[in-house]
């Protein structure tokens, strides 16, 4: 039996990556601080610690022989990145170096590490390839906390392959990933739960113009693609996760306005400085792996939408 170690597998994509490796027989050793992931298996095991104390992570390392750990701690919310930019980057750059160096000692080889779209903040490329030039754009920005955080894992755990402690590095940036579990602090999630809890004259403020563009990319559809580079031969590369169908976030919000069957005013308001205009992935790399969209947006909103008032139902 393989054994896997996941850091931050209480998150919403630890979790699913949590359930994919049951699933398929794993050992799964989940390290976080919180405990909210549902799993009766007698194959899993959730052991409670900080990312920083390099004491407790070594004490869930060595729980078992692990053969690949999938790093993933770290802190999420947009509005975590003004409001406490030195925790972010205390977790950035205290995580990756406790994780690589405990590897290093128990002679561990097969890192998969969580990295951001946020590390190309406005690239100069639509759609982007993995190549493109990471940036820090404003260094009083408190924004840039959580990308600069990624780019410093990113740069610390490649060297750490180059001065050959590690024997696979795959480095992984998720694009706008949603689905049931996520909470609040992301658009989707966000809209469906301000629009479905509002009876009448439905309002919905956005920041910025509504002409920002991403492209979502469901739950299911991220698992697929990471199994696809879990499994595969690669020893060191870099993979953008995500779809690339670009869509406006007043288009978004039209789609969602479709399926409720009810009129929704948009209130524009001034976009937080340093946010992306544009984030759409080029993900060619991943097609070539075999990836294949499965899950629409449309699909993917009406489940979102169904979750929302199941959750408004229950509050009743």
């Amino acid at each position: 039996m393989h054994n896997i170690l996941i850091t931050g597998g209480s998150g919403f994509i630890g979790q699913a990556l949590v359930h994919n490796f049951l699933n398929k027989n794993y050992f799964v050793i989940n390290f976080d601080l919180n405990d909210n992931i549902k799993v009766n298996n007698k194959n899993y095991f959730f052991f409670k610690g900080d990312i920083k104390n390099k004491s407790q992570l070594k004490k869930a390392f060595n729980l078992k022989k692990i053969s690949s750990v999938i790093h993933l701690a770290y802190i999420n919310g947009t509005d975590k990145f003004y409001k406490i930019p030195v925790k972010i980057l205390e977790v950035a750059a205290l995580g990756i170096i406790n994780i690589c160096n405990i590897m290093k000692e128990n002679k561990i080889g097969s890192l998969y590490l969580a990295s951001s779209s946020e590390v190309y903040n406005h690239p100069l490329r639509i759609p982007t390839k993995e190549d493109e030039i990471l940036k820090v754009a404003n260094i009083f920005n408190p924004r840039f906390s959580y990308g600069g955080g990624k780019i410093f894992a990113e740069l610390y755990s490649q060297n750490f392959f180059f001065e050959k402690y590690l024997n696979r590095l795959i480095i992984f940036r998720p694009h706008n990933i949603y689905g049931k579990e996520m909470a609040y602090g992301h658009v989707i999630p966000q809209f469906c739960n301000r629009i479905i809890n509002q009876k009448k004259n439905i309002i919905l403020n956005i920041q910025g113009t509504g002409r920002e563009i991403r492209s979502f990319m469901h739950i299911n559809d991220f698992v697929d693609a990471f199994n696809l580079i879990f499994f595969s031969k690669v020893k060191n590369d870099i993979y953008n996760i995500g779809n690339n169908n670009p869509i406006t976030i007043l288009d978004l919000i039209n789609l969602i306005s479709k399926i409720i069957n009810k009129k929704i005013l948009v209130k524009k308001n001034k976009i937080l400085e340093g946010s992306p205009l544009i984030r759409i992935p080029n993900n060619s790399k991943l097609k070539k792996l075999g990836y294949r969209q499965k899950i629409n947006l449309a699909e993917g909103l009406i489940e979102m939408i169904e979750r929302e008032k199941e959750q408004t139902l229950d509050k009743l």
